[in-house]
């Protein structure tokens, strides 16, 4: 949720003062928005570092650092300052989007949906409050002698360096170091994932191979669904910053804007979680994947749930259907450095010269969420279609599980980087 929050109230920011004080013109405001993604994606290459570094040292550094960054925000004086911070911001929030890789190390495939959309879930969230939360903020200011803008960055900013010293003695690596669970419950939590087709601990051995690296970018489950991700990025990363910005060109107030963006984040958390839950208790990603794009094109409320629905389970999915900790490490990886160049392109739909319609980031943003539509239901067919072939070669034996998991045996090579139980979730 910090982390959500305190990349996103730039465009809070902007409205309370901060594109006057700092005379950032359109152009100018495009840029503190587009280095934050560039830096953001030139260090997705970090999410591999979960599988290397031990969690409470990797998760304390990056959210103690950003904290700082982003605190720090509050005293630029300058474009080219504010430009600056807005990078390091970037560097720092990269490596954290690799939660979802490290729940794997925790969780059952048919049960990282679920607790991917509990995370994921705090975005939203953290949409909603910093906009109510922003405009208390603003009301405040008026009376403080610091700019309202400033006091945003400030407050928003330093809870998450509160938050990294508490990590540092919260947050266990793996299962068998979880200070909370018992010896018992240590053991339970080891052997249940020894069930699953993949060895998802962050205590395997297994070293990374550049073999696996090419046959994992080359791969049409992994390409597909980063550009899933790329697209519903596009889509989604113009929304929390450009929402105040539309709201007011429709006659509100500052303040009235800031309070009138929180509601529709609330109502896609509710949502977020209810079709994260749904994907895990029918074993199936690309149902919940292909109405939740159709949404997108409607309006703003439904647009908020699909898209924070989709990015949930297009993640889940991604990290399900490959057989190894280093495929899911570097098709997670992947996927995050492609899926983040969308909003490359989507904080640049909504110029102010287009006020108050935005006929054309409207028309773009529903164009592509169709597209995912298609990538979904494309990607569904394929993966049916292997776990068919799959059955076929072992002479449609019937095996114990879920789809797309195996039973846990015979797991031998198919010599795809995966086991012969393998099956992919649909």
């Amino acid at each position: 949720m910090l982390s959500f929050l305190d990349r996103s109230n730039i465009g809070n920011a902007k409205i309370a003062g901060l594109e006057k004080d700092l005379r950032l013109d359109s152009n100018k405001y495009e840029w503190v928005i587009t280095v934050f993604y560039v830096a953001y994606i030139m260090f997705e290459w970090m999410s591999i570092l979960w599988k290397i570094v031990p969690a409470h040292i990797y998760i304390t550094s990056i959210v103690l650092s950003w904290g700082i960054i982003a605190s720090l925000q509050s005293i630029a004086t300058s474009f080219t300052g504010l430009l600056i911070l807005r990078t390091l911001l970037g560097i720092g929030e990269a490596g954290f989007t690799g939660i979802p890789f490290y729940l794997s190390f925790f969780f059952k495939r048919d049960e990282l949906a679920l607790r991917t959309g509990i995370f994921l879930s705090a975005a939203p969230l953290a949409t909603s409050f910093a906009s109510s939360l922003a405009w208390g903020i603003v009301e405040l200011g008026k009376y403080c002698p610091i700019a309202p803008w400033r006091l945003l960055f400030l407050l928003e900013g330093f809870p998450s360096v509160l938050i990294a010293v508490l990590s540092w003695h919260r947050i266990p690596d793996s299962p068998a170091t979880a200070s909370y669970l018992t010896r018992r419950q240590k053991k339970v939590a080891v052997l249940r994932l020894r069930n699953e087709s993949t060895s998802s601990t962050p205590t395997s051995k297994d070293r990374l191979k550049f073999s696996e690296v090419i046959s994992t970018i080359a791969d049409p489950k992994a390409l597909l669904t980063s550009f899933i991700f790329f697209f519903t990025n596009m889509s989604f990363s113009s929304m929390p910053i450009f929402l105040p910005t539309i709201l007011r060109s429709m006659g509100h107030s500052t303040a009235v804007s800031q309070a009138l963006s929180a509601p529709p984040y609330l109502v896609s958390f509710i949502f977020v979680l209810l079709t994260a839950y749904l994907s895990d208790r029918f074993r199936t990603r690309s149902l919940f994947i292909i109405p939740s794009s159709y949404i997108r094109y409607m309006a703003i409320y439904p647009a908020c749930i699909g898209f924070f629905s989709v990015i949930a389970i297009t993640i889940t999915w991604n990290i399900n259907n490959q057989s190894s900790t280093s495929r899911q490490g570097i098709a997670f990886a992947m996927m995050q450095m492609l899926g983040q160049c969308g909003p490359l392109i989507g904080t640049r739909l909504y110029p102010e010269k287009e006020a108050p319609r935005y006929t054309k980031g409207m028309a773009v943003c529903a164009c592509v969420m169709f597209g995912v539509a298609g990538l979904a239901a494309g990607l569904r067919w394929w993966l049916r279609r292997e776990n068919a072939r799959m059955d076929s070669e072992r002479g449609g034996e019937e095996r114990e599980g879920l789809v797309g998991v195996g039973g846990g045996r015979d797991k031998k090579s198919s010599g795809k980087g995966g086991t012969e139980m393998f099956r992919y979730m649909l």
